[in-house]
């Protein structure tokens, strides 16, 4: 239990839709291991419960998530960032095995794994002035999970530019290239995710479930394998001086 905010994950149900928010504000809801094992038994949690027929995945003010957590990454051996990162990654994959859907719900800002978090859920909402980003490449390494759900959201070429984090991009062109589903005024985000599930919610739970099985092969096509070789990759880049100079930086401000 974190004791700066033991309250990491608020879990919250409205009807027939479970309300998971990340809520670490003080570290931008980066997803530290604590948070990932809270997040992982609230997603479990609404899974298992009968009442509940779409989960909303949001972020508590101002910002969706920033991220993995790296004061956290930077004070771990390559090794053990890996086996992080794994854990995180096979958290973000169940979301398309879950048979209930998971909608995001993205204000502020959505950055590196809390950018792939978002991409990983079954319908992504946005708010139009939302800055999306993946920073990694800057920073010197690979993403190191989820680039196939981006693969799935906007094809190979986009998603090698938006990997290369260039420039980040608002919710506006996030949806323009496919990786939002619906792009909403800013502070509308829960609102409208939340009448997503609603209407979700009202479809034959069944059908639903076998929605979810039918597309699964498309969309979830290779992911694993894909996330173990993203995770080489990143093991790798860690060793580099331009990496190193990253996680320095964020050992100083620990």
């Amino acid at each position: 239990m974190d004791e700066d905010n033991p309250e990491m994950i608020k879990f919250e149900i409205n009807g027939a839709i479970a309300i998971v928010t990340i809520n670490r504000p003080e570290r931008r809801n980066a997803l530290g291991s604590q948070l990932m094992r809270e997040l992982g038994e609230a997603l479990s949690g609404a899974e298992q419960n009968d009442a509940v027929r779409a989960v909303v995945l949001t972020g508590a003010a101002p910002a969706f998530c920033a991220g993995s957590d790296l004061k956290e990454l930077a004070g771990l051996s390559i090794a053990d960032m890996c086996k992080h990162e794994s854990e995180t990654a096979a958290f973000a994959r169940a979301i398309g095995y879950r048979a209930k859907p998971v909608i995001a719900a993205v204000e502020g800002y959505a950055l590196g794994g809390g950018f792939i978090l978002a991409a990983s859920c079954d319908i992504v909402v946005s708010a139009s002035t939302a800055r999306w980003h993946l920073p990694e490449a800057p920073n010197g390494w690979l993403p190191p999970w989820g680039l196939a759900a981006l693969l799935a959201r906007t094809g190979p070429v986009r998603a090698r530019r938006l990997t290369w984090g260039a420039a980040p991009i608002d919710g506006v062109e996030a949806a323009r290239i496919g990786l939002v589903d619906d792009v909403v005024e800013p502070g509308a985000a829960l609102e409208h995710s939340i009448s997503v599930a609603d209407g979700l919610a009202a479809v034959p739970r069944e059908a639903i479930a076998s929605t979810k099985r039918f597309f699964e092969p498309f969309i979830m096509a290779d992911a694993e394998r894909l996330d173990e070789v993203a995770s080489r990759e990143f093991a790798l880049n860690c060793e580099t001086p331009s990496s190193r100079k990253t996680f320095e930086r964020f050992m100083v401000k620990a």
